[in-house]
């Protein structure tokens, strides 16, 4: 992952920091990283409606094939088009998504003005915490 946001965002959640050559490695940790969209982007905005409800379509046929615990939606605009669920806010979600549950997070991005990298941390490792739990109960 990059140095520069969801590295240091990541680290709640992993042992270690990990290379973006390194992706595949995070399944042995039992989660993986996906996009909702194709196509690289400078900010999420240049997306449009109709490209995230496509990608969300799509993951959500990942989703039904892997069964993970949780989907972590990280960016609230984008989780909102692709649920349908426009007022939805950070954290778990009651409706599930692929049937699986959601948790949303915020944008690391430092265009994300609204989250300060220890809120970001916190909210990261309380996901990590609920994750853990769950596993527990398996």
């Amino acid at each position: 992952m990059d140095a520069g946001g969801l590295a240091h965002t990541l680290k709640p959640l992993a042992p270690r920091l990990f290379s973006p050559f390194e992706e595949s490695l995070l399944l042995d940790l039992k989660f993986g990283i996906t996009n909702i969209v194709e196509r690289a982007t400078a900010r999420a905005d240049e997306l449009t409606d109709d490209e995230l409800r496509a990608g969300g379509q799509r993951l959500q046929a990942k989703v039904n094939r892997w069964r993970p615990t949780v989907v972590a939606f990280v960016g609230i605009g984008p989780y909102r088009i692709v649920s349908c669920i426009k007022d939805a806010r950070v954290g778990l979600k009651k409706a599930p998504f692929g049937g699986s549950h959601a948790w949303v997070l915020p944008n690391p991005s430092g265009l994300n003005a609204h989250y300060q990298p220890a809120a970001l941390a916190q909210l990261f490792g309380d996901l990590r915490l609920w994750a853990i739990a769950q596993h527990a109960r398996r």
